[in-house]
């Protein structure tokens, strides 16, 4: 596994497992696991409503201001610089650390070439598994119909859509991979406690969408923990998985009641 280059100028500290299982609770507290447990409210409420999960709907990148297109895109923008500050609090507490930051696992811009071509490869493959799966997910009634954009016609919609997809990657993959791999490493877990603990929570902030939803993510979490391991680096990950969502982001906007077999609300 590639090591981190360490920053100079911060002593490395050797932090005691309590400070490092609070900082953990309060990070996660902070981004994913408050998902995760909106996520689980949210999918309790769609099985207790009348009618399956099919017939329900999960919509994403929605307007925050109808018919105000300024004011709209103000709140996207709003929206998805906030959604990164957790990463920014990542970073900062690396640095202080000593381990060198967002470098210490691999999001850096040492290796673009190799981290854009083999996010490529995982987007391709995990991509049309994953578009598979959910058409079959959705079709038993496993998973509410997922409407992956819903935004007026205005000239922002695709850059939006684009940093949307963007935020989403580096948010989940910096946490729920780089960072919480690294916590439960010091922690003592095994490598197997942690692909489960990783690969479980990717798959509960996605339960909004459905017992699809949260197998399909699952799946996808092991998947990116056994390629970091072997990789040492989140770069790709955060490339597969920006693609991932450009192409459902943009696809569903572009084809949309245009095709029989794209299901929509």
């Amino acid at each position: 596994m590639e090591a981190g280059r360490v920053a100079d100028a911060l002593p490395r500290e050797e932090l005691p497992p309590r400070v490092l299982r609070s900082e953990l609770l309060l990070v996660l507290a902070l981004s994913l696991g408050a998902s995760a447990l909106s996520s689980l409210i949210s999918f309790v409420g769609a099985l207790t409503r009348p009618g399956g999960l099919g017939e329900q709907a999960a919509k994403l990148n929605g307007s925050a201001a109808p018919g105000r297109p300024w004011l709209d895109l103000a709140w996207q923008l709003f929206g998805i610089t906030t959604a990164l500050v957790p990463v920014a609090l990542v970073a900062h507490l690396l640095l202080r650390e000593g381990a060198g930051g967002l470098r210490s696992m691999g999001f850096d811009r040492t290796r673009p070439w190799p981290d854009l071509g083999r996010g490529t490869l995982i987007a391709a493959g995990i991509g049309s598994a994953g578009l598979a799966f959910y058409l079959a997910a959705q079709a038993t009634g496993f998973n509410l119909t997922v409407v992956p954009e819903s935004l007026p016609e205005v000239w922002w919609k695709f850059p939006v859509l684009i940093l949307s997809a963007i935020q989403n990657s580096v948010v989940e993959e910096v946490i729920v991979v780089g960072y919480l791999l690294r916590r439960l490493d010091q922690l003592g877990w095994t490598p197997m406690a942690s692909l489960a603990a990783s690969s479980v929570l990717r798959g509960s902030y996605h339960l909004y969408q459905g017992i699809g939803g949260f197998i399909g993510n699952m799946v996808m979490g092991v998947v990116f923990v056994l390629l970091y391991r072997r990789w040492g680096r989140v770069g790709p990950l955060v490339v597969a998985h920006a693609l991932l969502d450009i192409v459902a982001f943009i696809g569903y906007a572009l084809l949309a009641g245009k095709v029989g077999w794209l299901p929509t609300a």
